[in-house]
């Protein structure tokens, strides 16, 4: 039996970057998500709003990617 380290540790590489970019990818789904608009009101205060168009629009563009990936992994399991 021979074990081809070279492939396995490229296989092993290949997945972290993957699972790293697509957590970080979610993450930045949720700031987006969780990001409030500021404006200054009465004695200096900040009022919070709900998140911005760009920010809401860009968070379910991260969530977007995120479903891409993993429909392309299913697709890549199944095939």
């Amino acid at each position: 039996m021979h074990i081809d380290w070279a492939a396995l540790g490229s296989v092993f590489g290949v997945s972290l970057a993957v699972t790293v970019g697509l957590v970080g990818l979610f993450t930045l789904g949720i700031v987006g998500l969780s990001k409030r608009a500021t404006a200054t009101g009465e004695a200096g205060t900040a009022s919070a709003g709900g998140p911005t168009a760009l920010a809401r629009s860009g968070a379910y563009l991260c969530f977007a990617l995120c479903a891409a990936a993993v429909a392309y992994g299913i697709f890549l399991i199944v095939s």
